[in-house]
């Protein structure tokens, strides 16, 4: 359960992903549809609870995003199959760039990807999860067979075949 809070600047979620496994992540990225920059900073933490109360108390919830994930992982990419309460499927795509020469790489691969997969730009958002459902569901865009997709990160590297992708399953 990702819990986002309404901070004046950026993003701030409380991730509880199991009892005493929790986190505070802390991000900033443009609201655009397409590959964009997101800085962001993971803190444990240690009691989710009482974080919960005190962020909650200062900031106030802005909302609360329940899913399932299946994560594959590619080289330095990460492939989220996201099933999201109250929106739907999705997917999204997530590399750490390092700014070096692989970063072409991975543009390149994101394009193939996308043609591949028939990932048009109005199948991309802009929002988050918890923006979607602090406004509603507005935002989740459907896909070509009815179903709500998103494409939030876009920068892969390596080349994919199915030997190459290892699936994880994840609350």
């Amino acid at each position: 359960m990702d819990t986002y809070f309404a901070v004046p600047k950026g993003r701030l979620k409380l991730r509880v992903e199991a009892p005493g496994d929790a986190m505070l992540v802390r991000y900033q990225r443009e609201d655009v549809a397409g590959a964009r920059e997101s800085l962001y900073e993971v803190t444990p933490v240690a009691d989710a609870a009482a974080t919960l109360a005190a962020l909650a108390a200062r900031h106030g919830v802005r909302s609360r995003v329940e899913k399932s994930r299946t994560l594959y992982l590619l080289e330095n990419v990460r492939i989220h199959l996201d099933e999201v309460v109250g929106l739907g499927t999705f997917i999204e795509f997530e590399a750490v760039m390092d700014g070096a020469g692989s970063d072409e790489a991975s543009a390149a691969l994101i394009a193939r990807l996308r043609d591949e997969l028939g990932v048009a730009d109005g199948d991309l958002s802009a929002l988050s999860y918890g923006d979607m459902l602090a406004m509603g569901g507005a935002g989740a865009r459907r896909g070509a067979d009815g179903g709500k997709v998103s494409h939030l990160h876009l920068a892969l590297g390596g080349e994919v075949r199915n030997e190459d992708v290892t699936p994880q399953e994840q609350g």
